[in-house]
């Protein structure tokens, strides 16, 4: 791994912002950001990015390594479940390894939009429809999770919890990051093709204060996780492996993909991220609400306590490492 790029992506201002409310925690500091200011920032971002990214698939169309990329961004999203429930099944019972394989076989927007900030700083490029990407990934794994639940458990759950799969099928589709930021991805699309002015008057809006408010958002995440961090001790030395090593290795499997899909160095690199990634926002949302058996402390401390830190401090350039080495054209 070049250590260059670690240490570049450590100083850039996001992720010192993630530091500073790191150790805000550490230090017993009373900063607190308000509450209703994270979710508004985290939408901001939602629809800036989809915005953005409309814009930029309307410019190279889909054609090309679009349509076989989201397929196997998709396919990914279906497999990382399963094959993480069988890993954590050899410790867990169905329950929280199902609800653990679901939140990483989702995504993490936050990261996401920290890797293509990392991809400006590196003056790489990347196109828009790595945004239908990350759109379309979350939902499969809430389904899948959900469904290793019913298939691995069903004699155990009482008849009063059977699963209402229409609300299921609602929060998994419709819940409201996905929502946003396909919405915000198709506005953006028509925007650019029948209004052009209409798009120069939206870009102060979701691009210059799209770097601030990142910042913003990962200085209540650094609050967040490092809170987070105490739960760990429940979770154990499995579960803490798990959520360090399993990103590792989506992100190796993704990289493979990503040569195998011929994907330039700035899109391969968002999509290891987006397999590597894992949910701390919807799919905890969805299996509290379906999977209450499971304890959230598990699934939520590993996903938001380490592997999101890990994945936007180190994660992030020892993936474009790995991207450099693995395809040619990106050294």
């Amino acid at each position: 791994m070049d250590t260059s790029l670690v240490l570049q992506n450590l100083l850039t201002p996001p992720v010192l912002f993630f530091f500073l409310g790191v150790l805000a925690v550490l230090l017993g500091s009373d900063l607190e950001i308000p509450a209703p200011l994270p979710k508004l920032f985290s939408l901001y971002l939602l629809l800036a990015i989809g915005f953005k990214g409309g814009l930029e698939l309307q410019h190279s169309g889909i054609s090309g390594p679009v349509l076989p990329t989201i397929a196997a961004a998709v396919a990914m999203s279906l497999l990382v479940p399963l094959y993480s429930f069988l890993i954590l099944r050899l410790k867990l019972d169905s329950f929280n390894a199902a609800a653990i394989a679901g939140t990483y076989g989702s995504i993490s927007a936050v990261t996401f939009i920290t890797a293509e900030s990392f991809l400006e700083t590196q003056h790489l490029h990347h196109d828009g429809f790595m945004v239908a990407a990350l759109a379309l990934m979350e939902s499969p794994a809430i389904i899948v999770g959900l469904l290793l639940v019913k298939l691995a458990a069903p004699q155990n759950r009482p008849q009063q919890q059977a699963m209402r799969w229409g609300a299921v099928l609602h929060e998994a589709l419709l819940n409201g990051s996905v929502y946003l930021l396909v919405g915000s991805l198709v506005i953006g699309f028509l925007s650019a093709a029948n209004s052009p002015s209409s798009v120069e008057k939206m870009l102060p809006f979701t691009d210059k204060l799209f770097y601030g408010a990142l910042s913003f958002f990962l200085l209540d995440m650094g609050i967040v996780a490092a809170q987070r961090v105490r739960d760990l001790k429940e979770a154990g030395s499995f579960l803490i492996g798990f959520s360090i090593l399993m990103p590792l290795f989506n992100a190796g499997a993704g990289a493979l993909l990503a040569r195998f899909l011929g994907l330039e160095p700035g899109n391969a690199l968002l999509f290891v991220v987006l397999c590597a990634s894992a949910s701390y926002i919807a799919v905890p949302a969805a299996m509290r609400m379906t999977v209450p058996e499971a304890n959230p402390s598990f699934y939520i401390s590993t996903a938001l306590g380490l592997t999101f830190p890990f994945n936007i401090i180190v994660g992030i350039p020892l993936y474009m490492g790995l991207v450099n080495a693995l395809i040619p054209s990106a050294g």
